[in-house]
């Protein structure tokens, strides 16, 4: 199959090595990570601007590289192909392999955060909000100095109070290896940050197959949504997270 594949850059690494493995031919298009913090009906305007730019005359169907990803995708209309995307609520989905094996982690490890090459690489520390963000429109990444400079002494510490700190919530750090990774680099940035902040550090390993699914197919429907053309993508509020209803 000829396919394209719209992804989000966090799975850069993962993606082209899935990639060079498969037997289907891939055209593969990144877009900047941190989508999801410019709000919903940006991100998903976004992504339809690129998914209109494809030529789909030339592919059998395209691939994103996204999950539900703070309703970013929903909206999204599959044309004169279909879209296949994964029943994912984030990218932590395609990193574990299941979004059961995420759900099972998730409620057993409250606050904790994760890494991965591509966040360690493609991020700024625990973050990166452009100038586009909602964090940054509302001044949530604000120093405290400027702050001062821009509220006042007295409503600048109301604020540090209110906005507090967004790690504050977090009390450990998950490192995901996936087993692409050339050294041992990205673990040990890992271990530094969670060292840094007092935090209990975890290695976890990685999977795969959900990523090489994407690419590979056939795409089964437990763990993919293939939107049929004329048809949008919807959360579905339960277990699958996504479907697909007309236009």
């Amino acid at each position: 199959m000829n396919l394209k594949l719209l992804a989000c850059e966090i799975l850069f690494r993962e993606l082209c090595a899935a990639v060079a493995r498969s037997i289907n031919r891939i055209d593969i298009e990144f877009l900047p990570k941190g989508l999801h913090d410019i709000g919903q009906d940006r991100m998903r305007q976004r992504l339809q601007n690129t998914l209109a730019a494809v030529d789909q005359d030339t592919y059998d169907a395209v691939l994103f590289g996204y999950g539900l990803c703070s309703n970013g995708i929903v909206g999204l209309e599959a044309n004169t192909v279909p879209l296949v995307i994964p029943r994912a609520h984030d990218c932590i989905t395609f990193f574990l392999g299941s979004r059961h094996r995420y759900q099972d982690y998730f409620f057993a490890n409250p606050g904790v955060y994760f890494k991965t090459s591509g966040w360690i690489e493609r991020g700024d520390d625990l973050r990166q909000y452009g100038p586009e963000s909602i964090q940054q429109k509302s001044g949530m990444m604000q120093s405290y100095d400027e702050m001062v400079a821009k509220y006042g002494e007295d409503n600048a510490q109301f604020l540090r109070a209110q906005l507090g700190d967004m790690t504050n919530n977090y009390s450990g750090l998950a490192y995901i290896e996936m087993g692409i990774e050339p050294d041992d680099r990205f673990e040990r940035h890992a271990r530094q940050v969670a060292d840094d902040r007092g935090w209990r550090f975890q290695k976890l390993q990685g999977d795969m197959r959900l990523i090489q699914s994407l690419v590979d197919g056939p795409w089964d429907d437990e763990r993919f949504l293939v939107v049929p053309p004329g048809h949008r993508v919807q959360p579905s509020f339960d277990e699958n997270v996504v479907r697909a209803v007309p236009v």
